[in-house]
């Protein structure tokens, strides 16, 4: 008589092969279950008659298997739960598209009218200094804003060098000091950009921005 078992125990390897089979593509949690019981039937039918499994450690293994597969219905269920929460939050993202919000950054879009942009201070400042840059790195203006509150400020560049030329159109990039008295404080740049669309990816909803970048929508400090 062929003994698939002779540990008084049910072999550890129904469950590894269990486990295996259900992290497999196009395996259920039925399926499993039901190779679960097939191996084990079979492992009692050639068993050693002088050394039957232990009826406790056949409850133990069972126990286990409705474990892993209780952990893979609830898995199955939270997955499902993320998608529609998900696709919910996709809808309401795509309110945002025409709108122009402020984010963490510090591009500039200039045009004739010159562009607007933003300073986070969650101190607050008493001065605020803006050095607006060209493509080369090459400063083109530096602009003074007085007493600015606690949170976001809006602020904006008349698009004017310093000779008070009109600066050519295109990209540019700033740098802000913010200070309190004569100390410096912290300060964040936000740019400004509308949303153009919305795209749901692995790491969640995200707003396609006019300046090229990709945001997810917990990184929009003002809406507009």
């Amino acid at each position: 008589m062929t003994t698939v078992n002779t540990n008084n125990q049910v072999s550890q390897d129904i469950l590894d092969a269990v486990n295996k089979k259900s992290s497999s593509k196009g395996s259920t949690v039925d399926e499993a279950q039901d190779r679960f019981m097939t191996l084990l039937v079979t492992q009692m039918k050639n068993q050693d008659p002088l050394n039957p499994m232990d009826n406790a450690q056949v409850t133990s293994q069972m126990a286990q298997l409705n474990t892993v597969t209780g952990i893979n219905k609830l898995n199955d269920t939270m997955s499902s739960l993320i998608s529609s929460v998900q696709l919910g939050q996709s809808y309401q993202a795509t309110s945002m598209i025409g709108h122009s919000v402020l984010v963490s950054g510090n591009s500039l879009s200039h045009s004739d009218k010159g562009g607007y942009f933003g300073v986070n201070v969650p101190n607050g400042a008493d001065t605020v200094s803006v050095n607006i840059k060209d493509g080369a790195g090459q400063v083109v203006r530096t602009l003074s804003f007085g007493k600015q509150d606690v949170g976001v400020n809006a602020l904006s560049w008349d698009g004017k060098a310093t000779d008070g030329t009109v600066a050519p159109s295109g990209d540019y990039t700033y740098e802000i000091t913010a200070k309190i008295g004569d100390a410096a404080t912290t300060a964040t740049a936000l740019s400004l950009a509308q949303v153009q669309s919305v795209s749901n990816s692995a790491s969640g909803i995200k707003l396609n921005l006019s300046n090229n970048s990709a945001v997810a929508v917990s990184d929009v400090v003002e809406i507009f």
